[in-house]
């Protein structure tokens, strides 16, 4: 009876989940990165017309609605995609070369640097593969994907990658909308 008595009040005090679920996929509430727990600040689901790209989780260290804030902030921020569908690498390339064009065009020259540099690392995504993109002040960005990892150097990059997810003109306006706790 005692046991009984002990786990009912371990379980009855547990609280509320630590993950969320977007169209399936577990999102944990925080990550570390570099040290420092980053909070899950908002996330929802990419579409292309009406088709499902990937649920796209942002962590950050200071939750915001602020997509300039967030991405003006030297501190470690994390986009996490989860694919929804099969995706080709040259697709995901030209995504982030389209939001380049449209939200950082004045470094364009130099992102595309940076592209030749991680492309390498994202391949093609399967159905639930991921692609994570971590920047931490003085290392960079990381991109991780099915086929690897790689580093770009510098906040340029960084700014204008999350861009793509939070700046004026994103692929997705409800996408950041969700990502930015709205």
């Amino acid at each position: 009876m005692r046991t009984t008595a002990a786990v009912l009040a371990v379980v009855l005090s547990a609280g509320p989940a630590l993950a969320r679920d977007v169209s399936g996929v577990k999102l944990p509430d925080s990550v570390t990165v570099a040290g420092q727990e980053l909070r899950l600040n908002g996330a929802g689901v990419r579409k292309k017309l009406w088709i499902q790209v990937y649920v796209g989780a942002l962590y950050v260290t200071t939750a915001s609605s602020d997509g300039e804030a967030i991405v003006g902030a030297d501190a470690p921020k994390r986009v996490r995609m989860v694919f929804l569908r099969d995706v080709d690498r040259k697709s995901i390339l030209g995504a982030f070369h389209d939001g380049f064009e449209a939200n950082s065009r004045a470094q364009l020259p130099e992102l595309e640097r940076g592209l030749e540099r991680i492309g390498p690392a994202i391949g093609d995504v399967k159905r639930g593969g991921e692609i994570v993109v971590t920047y931490v002040p003085g290392e960079g960005t990381t991109v991780t994907g099915p086929a690897g990892t790689a580093t770009v150097e510098g906040k340029v990059f960084a700014d204008a990658l999350f861009r793509n997810w939070l700046g004026p003109k994103p692929a997705d306006g409800d996408l950041k909308k969700r990502m930015l706790g709205r």
